[in-house]
């Protein structure tokens, strides 16, 4: 029906994950980007498929009334906030759509929408996150405004975010709202500061070079203020310079750490480290609770969301003084430590080493002694190397919060087959999750789905935090 290149007017229907948008044309269905539910749009076909086709926005003809002025200037370039055009109560709306389409879709739950609750949004929708990272790059992308003023500006320094699938180029990023003010002013004092200097951005092509990442990292609740630079080589006398001179401009900072990461893999996390000031480390406090953070720890990056997911945990575990919980995925102890007033003992899983060391050390902060942390691969622990459940009582709650791509199947199997009283799944990918669940229940299908929470982490994106609670509906347990 259509080639690409051509041009046509159609209506936006809906929102679907990952941030893209529907129409329909004649019964074909076109994913656009860049556009709100109701727009009435003249789009461009850039790709066509068997049963879809990819547009592009060229005119908004009619705008809808869900849409919105973005207030930052990058809107459109930059890939980070995709629904800052969208009015931020049809955002949370449409989040729980997309929940609810997952587990329609992928787990075959029908009637979910029942029991699916209103996402909750979070207090602030600007100036959120506790972390950020930007890129130092040769190749800087120009702004259309830009582009007759490049010989003043200079194509071969950027310091802030990659073009949305495109890592060779990056825009250089003045001011991003979703950061605070000062993490602004440190951001554009160390683009500054280095072309200034002439210090030269590292090169995967020619393998050379210094620069490579900035990490800010701040305490919501605590004040501390960590800035990590990423470079290719150490070079204690450009880091002490620096690390001066940004001290004496921004005296709030509690911590200056330098990542050397000699790789070619363009990551933000070094081989080793070398502190500059303070001690490597910031604090982050969530409820009664102080967790020390170093600077490839893995934090949640909204806090103050991150307390709300950690309180609906445990409103819906209801949790009873003598209860075991397994905590698989555990990372640096924060949901274990959290909920380690209301249980007996919490038994954490985690593969990563340098997390359980982080976990162990939190415990220790917190004077915390009912909180046990292993490390290993989850699945090795669950079939293979069982010694620690022999040691453990049968767990009346288990709670996992695992990455993106879900769990494995054997794991799914294992957590089936263990039967606590409750599973509390948390998940920052619906598909994944109601993949799992699914097959979690298929297992054992004396399991029900007994609410779904959404949680807003991310405003102006079209990610979503998700907590399914399963209750088992038999009384009767089945041993390990």
């Amino acid at each position: 029906m259509f080639k690409s290149g051509t041009e046509i007017e159609v209506k936006i229907e809906k929102t679907v994950f990952e941030g893209k948008s529907i129409a329909r044309a004649n019964g074909f269905v076109l994913f656009v980007r860049n556009v709100v539910p109701g727009d009435v749009v003249r789009v461009k076909i850039t790709k066509v498929k068997k049963s879809y086709a990819e547009a592009e926005p060229v005119e908004i003809i009619q705008g809808s009334n869900l849409r919105v002025k973005p207030r930052c200037k990058f809107f459109g370039v930059c890939g980070g906030c995709k629904w800052q055009n969208l009015d931020y109560n049809a955002q949370i709306e449409f989040k729980r759509d997309h929940v609810i389409e997952s587990f329609e879709r992928i787990g075959g739950f029908k009637g979910i929408d029942k029991i699916v609750l209103r996402t909750l949004p979070s207090d602030e929708i600007f100036f959120y996150r506790n972390k950020i990272e930007f890129s130092f790059s040769e190749q800087r992308w120009l702004l259309d405004e830009e582009l007759n003023k490049r010989d003043k500006l200079g194509e071969n320094f950027a310091l802030g975010f990659h073009l949305p699938d495109r890592y060779d180029k990056v825009i250089d990023i003045d001011e991003c709202l979703l950061q605070s003010e000062l993490s602004n002013g440190i951001l554009n004092f160390t683009r500054d500061y280095f072309k200034s200097k002439r210090i030269p951005i590292y090169s995967s092509e020619r393998n050379e070079g210094y620069l490579r990442f900035l990490v800010i990292r701040e305490g919501k609740n605590t004040g501390d203020v960590m800035v990590n630079l990423v470079t290719f080589e150490d070079n204690p006398e450009i880091m002490s310079e620096f690390s001066n001179v940004l001290l004496s401009k921004f005296p709030k900072i509690t911590t200056i750490v330098n990542n050397i990461n000699t790789r070619k893999a363009q990551v933000a996390v070094g081989e080793y480290e070398k502190i500059y000031h303070g001690d490597g480390t910031i604090y982050e406090r969530l409820g009664d609770f102080i967790f020390q953070i170093s600077s490839n720890s893995f934090f949640q990056t909204n806090t103050k969301q991150a307390e709300k997911l950690y309180k609906k945990i445990v409103e819906f575990a209801n949790f009873k003084p003598d209860d075991i919980v397994y905590d698989f995925y555990s990372g640096t102890g924060t949901i274990s430590i959290f909920i380690s007033s209301y249980v007996k003992s919490v038994i954490g899983l985690e593969i990563v080493e340098s997390a359980v060391e982080d976990a162990w050390r939190n415990a220790q902060i917190n004077n915390v002694k009912n909180c046990r942390f292993i490390a290993g691969d989850l699945r090795e622990k669950l079939y293979k190397d069982k010694t620690w459940m022999k040691e453990t009582p049968k767990p009346d709650v288990i709670i996992i919060d695992p990455p993106r791509s879900g769990m494995h199947p054997d794991v799914v199997k294992a957590v089936a087959k263990i039967q606590p009283r409750k599973v509390i799944y948390v998940s920052c990918n619906p598909t994944t999750q109601a993949r799992d669940v699914k097959m979690l229940i298929e297992y054992n299908p004396n399991y029900e789905i007994e609410i779904v929470q959404p949680i807003d982490m991310f405003p102006h994106t079209y990610h979503i935090e998700n907590i399914v609670v399963l209750k088992l509906l038999s009384s009767q347990w089945k041993s390990i």
